[in-house]
């Protein structure tokens, strides 16, 4: 098990990045949240999931434990595997999927790609009592901590690894600037949520 990689960020791209741990680059899998947190040529600590299989040893990344442990409890249900599981982080962080199964909602998990009624209502049935009670906050987003980083290019990037054209995650940014203008500037993931919200407005 490989709990964690740390070293230089050597590339991103839309479905993961590239760690250089000791010279040798490690390709981490990761959701878009992830990957907004994570900056070319910037040191990162990165907690990871290894899955092996007989043809591929895959490494995938989170932003932080949380994520990772609830990566690998969302296997434990029938048909769920790691790329299901990845895509669900991507659409919800881990508390509002803690909330979707403990309320059972159903139309909250059919949001994920691949996910129907019936694959759905299974994951509530099966994981009810394993993710754990939903926290009580409003913002339902990992905690990546990015200070130092220029949030606007990150949550660009992020936008466009899901699919929205440059033009459209243009726009999203100035939104999202104007909205939190003179505010202390929350994580990366934070912004990447709002941006997403005028998106699919």
């Amino acid at each position: 098990m490989i709990a964690f990689v740390s070293g230089k960020v050597a590339g991103a791209g839309p479905d993961g990045a590239v760690i250089d741990v000791g010279g040798v680059g490690l390709s981490v899998q990761c959701t878009p949240a992830t990957l907004a947190g994570l900056r070319v040529g910037d040191q990162a600590h990165v907690p990871t999931s290894l899955i092996v299989r007989e043809d591929s040893l895959t490494l995938y990344g989170f932003a932080d434990d949380d994520e990772r442990s609830i990566f690998e409890l969302l296997q434990t249900a029938s048909g769920v595997g790691p790329r299901l599981a990845l895509a669900m982080l991507a659409v919800h962080p881990p508390n509002a999927l803690r909330r979707a199964v403990a309320t059972e909602d159903v139309n909250a998990l059919t949001k994920v790609p691949g996910i129907g009624k019936k694959g759905a209502q299974r994951i509530v049935l099966e994981l009810k009592d394993r993710l754990g009670t939903p926290v009580d906050d409003d913002t339902d987003v990992p905690v990546f901590t990015t200070r130092a980083l220029p949030w606007r290019d990150q949550v660009h990037a992020g936008l466009t690894n899901l699919g929205w054209t440059g033009k459209d995650a243009d726009a999203a940014v100035d939104a999202v600037a104007a909205e939190i203008d003179g505010q202390d500037t929350p994580d990366i993931a934070a912004l990447l949520k709002m941006a997403m919200r005028r998106l699919s407005r």
